[in-house]
């Protein structure tokens, strides 16, 4: 059997075999950043998105940075200046703290930094975000999982402590073409995460493993059911984003063959 980049699998006659051997990896081809600071934006779109120019400017109740922040990717139509007393206007107008999206060492942060931007969140770390190529991940998951167009209650109910936030389901459920990946052991989900489609890129965000299941390799396993459920779509190439300092989660995603294509942070004016 021949396993496709989009893992499909292959049958060869074993007698119209004349050689064989391993292939390596593929070299990880390099990232276009831009495209891909836009697509992180289009994978999992707020509940309300208004445009600025070229800017984004995002809103979803106060749930998460990401949907509730200006993502400043292109050209905003008017000076720096201006652009951002109207980010000011929209998150006032929605009782939200004014936050921008920043990838770090861009124009743009510089830009926004010299009009007195500082800082949302000095006391956190950077975020990640990492790319790779299918190709390095879509082996085949050491548990079953099953891969849906919609969550569940039960999948919410792994995916998060203490309740669903409000927003939550309209910004999970919001892309295009979204899945939703779960593991079952001992009669219950005890492994779950979100995986959607923007052009050849899937986005992977919300894995979570159940703390009583951890270090068993559930988390890669989704990983993995995502990834072969994009293939077939299209899928070439996948992102996910990680917090700097969770060490366990980073050493995860790099021995997979994920790579940083940059960092962002949140800054907003005070």
């Amino acid at each position: 059997m021949v396993r496709h980049a989009d893992s499909t699998l292959h049958q060869v006659r074993l007698t119209n075999v004349n050689a064989a051997k391993p292939i390596p990896p593929l070299p990880l081809r390099p990232v276009d950043v831009e495209q891909l600071f836009l697509t992180t934006a289009l994978g999992r779109p707020a509940v309300e998105t208004s445009y600025l120019g070229q800017w984004l400017l995002r809103a979803s109740s106060g749930w998460t940075g990401r949907a509730n922040s200006l993502l400043p990717a292109g050209n905003p139509g008017m000076s720096v200046n201006e652009a951002l007393k109207h980010a000011e206007a929209f998150y006032e107008e929605r009782n939200l703290p004014p936050l921008a999206l920043v990838r770090l060492g861009s124009p743009a942060e510089e830009e926004i930094r010299q009009q007195g931007w500082t800082d949302a969140r000095p006391e956190q770390a950077d975020v990640l975000v990492m790319h790779t190529s299918l190709d390095l991940v879509n082996a085949a998951p050491a548990y079953e999982v099953t891969v849906d167009d919609r969550p569940d209650a039960e999948w919410y109910e792994a995916a998060f402590d203490g309740g669903v936030p409000g927003p939550a389901p309209a910004v999970m459920e919001g892309a295009p073409r979204a899945a939703f990946a779960s593991i079952r052991l001992d009669g219950r989900v005890v492994a779950v995460g979100r995986g959607s489609m923007t052009g050849h890129w899937l986005a992977v965000d919300a894995v979570r493993v159940d703390p009583e299941y951890t270090r068993r390799g559930l988390g890669t396993a989704i990983l993995q059911g995502l990834t072969r459920w994009s293939g077939p779509l299209g899928g070439r190439r996948s992102y996910l984003e990680v917090v700097e300092d969770n060490v366990p989660a980073l050493t995860t995603y790099s021995n997979l063959g994920y790579a940083e294509a940059y960092r962002y942070r949140y800054l907003t004016i005070r």
